[in-house]
């Protein structure tokens, strides 16, 4: 990743800086519970409805 330069005319500063360890593994952990959820989502849409089972 590289860094991200201020756009010219906008008034916000953006901090570059390491994360900590705790931050790296905070943010892992999200993810891996969004993985989680949006693969048991998947599972029960993935259900064919009783209508067209009949076809």
């Amino acid at each position: 990743m590289g860094l991200i330069k201020e756009p010219l005319n906008i008034d916000f500063v953006v901090e570059n800086r390491p994360l900590t360890k705790e931050e790296e593994k905070q943010i892992s952990e999200y993810i891996i519970s969004q993985k989680k959820k949006r693969e048991s989502k998947n599972n029960t849409n993935s259900r064919i409805s009783k209508t067209k089972q009949k076809v």
